[in-house]
């Protein structure tokens, strides 16, 4: 990070420059009912940068605090995406390893009489909660005393009563106007087994009580969070103070990254994969790291972004081109330059000698020598893009058409003779001569021809599945389905996401393995796809295109 890049470095130097902290302990704490996306990337750079810059120590820790919605899955997809973006953590924790601990607390509280056992539902509690502008009311079980508390919340945990039957809340003040103070729930029942602590627990903490406990058990300086955690920093110090834990960390709050015509929501992106919209949580269409990184993105495009989206308490939407400009930057040295058919047309190049196959030199990245050269071969049968002809073009088309000459990339000129259609009348080849004086690379200075293609040799061309993609719902259908009272996001999903083609690769990628990288001439840079790719034919994803009007 850059020296004075943003407030929270700024508090963190100050706090060591005066002696109030003298080390930084940051955390990361996902809970694993989903997988990360990219705005959780900005909490991971933020959290792992922080505590590298000033020699201090980050903990991944789960906050699984609710077994009903997590998984082992998650947890495993977290770890990996953590470290594939390049980071590495101190420890390794969860939130259920501090049970016993939390347990013990919500006890101290209960004997201090900051806490007591309700039976009030869920629904009724909230109706005594009150609103934003009507203070709420006392639960009428607020009185219990002491004694009654302590025996009803170790029945609570032995498992003597129902989901929902009771619950125990924190005692603080129901006029609060602060919402969140007005004797929040902190356990709850819930007879469900825990991926870590199996059937141990009946009773759950709620994350409001969990979170601060755990920051404050790992010795955390700087708990990092963004702005929608603001309104329960009140309740995250009367929790680590009236708990009387001895480390107090200090919640400081940064505005979360939201991108344009992204769904960022991980209950909604659970709906898509659950209901089949997309092909699981990594389908290239989906926001998460591990949908990034099938898709092509690369780690250090993805750290590059968040850093350049700056740290401040806003939260606007950036545009998802920004994110874009960063995976082309960084693909521009690094990937290979090859040719890729995605919508063959057939072109015979009538006076090219039949049989004979030549190999053209070709570097493998002209922004990059040092990548060296490659060889294409090059015959008498060609594919080239269905778009690139047209038998009656507009004024100013420079591509194929009947009597007019293009260059072919890394080749010759041809000419477009004859065309052929089928019984239907579609156009199925294009007859064609060529100028064998026209070699790219022999300083032909000649005609000019204005259009250059991009083609494929027929005979030893691969074939090659191609997945474009367009957002899964814009902006604008995100809006429309909130304002909606019939219809959901779902109703709105981009049938047009994704678009397969099937066409043709040059031959010297057969040993392309799943995730390499290649820029296609002219239509952008693409990912070999990791799960669909087999032996007979490479699956690639479009990463993203090759312009952009972005510009930081």
């Amino acid at each position: 990070m850059e020296e004075n890049s943003n407030f929270i470095r700024s508090i963190i130097k100050e706090d060591l420059e005066s002696g109030k902290r003298d080390t930084v302990v940051t955390r990361f704490p996902p809970e694993p009912n989903g997988y990360l996306h990219i705005g959780h990337a900005k909490s991971i750079v933020i959290n792992f940068g922080i505590a590298d810059e000033f020699k201090g120590q980050t903990t991944l820790r789960f906050d699984d605090t609710n077994p009903l919605k997590e998984d082992q899955e998650y947890v495993d997809s977290i770890k990996n995406d953590v470290a594939w973006l390049g980071y590495e953590w101190e420890n390794l924790r969860f939130a259920s390893d501090y049970f016993d601990e939390m347990y013990n607390r919500a006890v101290l509280l209960i004997k201090k009489g900051k806490a007591y056992v309700d039976d009030l539902s869920i629904e009724e509690i909230r109706e005594y909660r009150g609103t934003l502008t009507e203070p709420g009311k006392d639960s009428p079980y607020r009185g219990r005393a002491v004694e009654e508390n302590l025996y009803l919340f170790e029945r609570m945990r032995k498992g003597e009563f129902q989901n929902g039957e009771k619950v125990l809340r924190a005692k603080i003040d129901m006029s609060s106007g602060n919402i969140n103070l007005r004797d929040p729930v902190i356990y709850r029942v819930s007879h469900a087994s825990h991926h870590n602590t199996g059937d141990k627990w009946c009773i759950y903490p709620m994350y409001a009580f969990a979170h601060p406990l755990e920051d404050a058990i790992e010795g955390v300086t700087h708990s990092l969070c963004t702005t929608e955690f603001e309104e329960q920093r009140p309740l995250y110090n009367w929790v680590v103070e009236e708990c009387e834990m001895p480390s107090k960390p200090q919640q400081i709050e940064f505005g979360r990254l939201n991108i344009e015509n992204t769904v960022m929501s991980k209950r909604k992106l659970r709906q898509l994969v659950e209901e089949g919209y997309v092909d699981g949580w990594d389908d290239p269409r989906m926001p998460t790291i591990s949908g990034l990184r099938r898709k092509g993105y690369t780690p250090e495009a993805i750290r590059e972004f968040v850093q350049a989206t700056g740290v401040s308490k806003g939260s606007g939407a950036v545009d998802e081109a920004m994110l874009e400009h960063f995976v082309r930057e960084d693909l521009k040295l690094k990937a290979p330059r090859t040719m890729g058919v995605l919508d063959p047309l057939k072109v015979v190049i009538t006076n090219y000698p039949e049989g004979q196959v030549e190999m053209l030199d070709a570097e493998i990245n002209p922004e990059n020598p040092e990548m060296g050269t490659r060889q294409i071969p090059f015959s008498r049968e060609i594919y080239v893009e269905r778009e690139d002809f047209m038998e009656n073009p507009p004024k100013k088309y420079f591509r194929l058409f009947p009597g007019n000459e293009v260059r072919l990339k890394h080749a010759y000129f041809i000419k477009c003779e004859e065309v052929i259609k089928d019984e239907n009348g579609e156009v199925v080849e294009l007859r064609c001569t060529y100028d064998p004086e026209t070699k790219s690379g022999t300083g032909f200075t000649g005609r000019k021809v204005k259009g250059t293609l991009h083609w494929v040799e027929a005979t030893q061309a691969l074939p090659a599945e191609f997945r474009l993609y367009e957002p899964l719902i814009r902006d604008e259908d995100l809006k429309a389905a909130d304002e909606s009272e019939d219809k959901t996001f779902i109703d709105f999903v981009n049938a047009d996401s994704l678009t397969i083609q099937q066409g043709f690769i040059e031959p010297n990628m057969k040993d392309a393995k799943p995730q390499d990288k290649f820029q296609f001439f002219r239509h952008g840079y693409f990912n070999v796809d990791p799960k669909h790719t087999t032996g007979d034919k490479a699956v690639f994803n479009r990463i993203v295109s090759l312009k952009s009007s972005f510009k930081l």
